[in-house]
């Protein structure tokens, strides 16, 4: 039986090669199509490298896309908790509809068909940008913008579901102002009395 992955011997250079031939790839050829062969072609290092590391593509993207969204999707504290969501929302939007999505529609898929993914999809990159998502929530209610017994995880699904629904379907994103419009009635469900 073979040893499980070990990131703590990998070599940073290869690491970043090979996350960003998974990025590129995936962009280029879609989540379905690639391979770990071409991302280790394409990186310069061997296929055992790879599974060293990782033990699987859906692996490495998910490291690529927990790196990806740690710089572009995070959660603002300007004051303002409409601006801030919709900011939010529209980087979400942006990361979704840019080449690098097709990693984060391809994980969601896979995910579907495996446990072991999914978990680590959830507690590594969707969890902590709830906890983000929920932290802005409550220092809006200590800020008078929210409701006090606002249920926050209902404010999640208001803000973010119609994002994944609407993506799963391929009824297109909604632009600048649906977002804006899809925010202002989230914060009304759960603005202050």
């Amino acid at each position: 039986m073979a040893a499980p992955p070990n990131p703590l011997r990998r070599n940073e250079a290869s690491r970043r090669a090979i996350l960003d031939a998974a990025l590129g790839l995936c962009a280029e050829l879609g989540y379905r199509r690639l391979t770990i062969e071409a991302i280790a072609a394409r990186a310069g290092v061997s296929k055992k490298t790879i599974y060293r590391w990782w033990p699987s593509k859906g692996a490495v993207l998910l490291d690529a896309m927990d790196e990806v969204a740690t710089t572009v999707v995070y959660q603002r504290d300007t004051g303002d908790l409409a601006t801030d969501l919709h900011t939010q929302v529209t980087s979400v939007i942006e990361l979704l509809t840019s080449p690098t999505g097709s990693a984060v529609v391809g994980l969601i898929s896979e995910a579907l068909h495996d446990d072991g993914l999914a978990n680590d999809l959830r507690e590594r990159l969707i969890a902590p940008r709830i906890e983000d998502f929920k932290e802005r929530m409550r220092r809006a209610q200590r800020d008078g913008q929210l409701a006090a017994d606002a249920d926050l995880d209902v404010a999640l699904d208001l803000v973010y579901g119609p994002i994944y629904h609407r993506l799963v379907y391929h009824l297109g994103l909604p632009d600048a102002d649906q977002v804006r419009t899809r925010v202002a009635h989230a914060l009304r469900a759960f603005g202050p009395p």
